[in-house]
């Protein structure tokens, strides 16, 4: 795992390889770890700032912010995070609390829970989408409106 600050400058809710987010917009103190193309791990990963993968990962992802898969990134893991970007290919099942976005060359195969999703026209989604959870409450069922006396006959 490389840390490092070499591309916080970058946002993965707008960038196609879906780098790291800029300051500003997604995580005040930009990219925390990165694992490079070429490398592989196995197990569970925990972390509470942002972290972007372009290597192979399998097994169990938590995050308390970002999530970015990188175009070479391979991930087959359970992934829960605020916000995930997929530009790779993740087979897994993915909650995110925020926001999952896939960009055009993102895979995902597996079920996906969030309250918001963005799909770049390309990119490809193989499972089932729930969207809204538990947050928000049941609407209120619709009740029939009696005519006055103005309705015609």
């Amino acid at each position: 795992m490389a840390f490092g600050k070499g591309r916080e400058n970058e946002n993965p809710m707008t960038s196609r390889a879906a780098s790291a987010p800029s300051s500003s917009a997604v995580n005040p103190g930009g990219l925390t770890a990165f694992i490079d193309q070429g490398s592989e791990f196995e197990g569970k990963l925990s972390f509470k700032d942002t972290v972007r993968i372009d290597g192979c990962f399998r097994g169990e992802i938590s995050s308390e912010n970002t999530l970015i898969v990188g175009e070479s990134g391979e991930i087959e893991a359970t992934i829960t995070s605020n916000t995930i970007a997929i530009s790779g290919t993740v087979v897994g099942n993915v909650v995110a609390k925020q926001k999952v976005v896939i960009h055009k060359t993102g895979c995902v195969q597996g079920n996906i829970d969030t309250p918001s999703l963005v799909v770049e026209e390309g990119a490809r989604l193989d499972g089932q989408l729930k969207m809204g959870g538990s947050k928000k409450p049941n609407p209120a069922p619709l009740k029939a409106v009696s005519g006055g006396g103005d309705a015609p006959s």
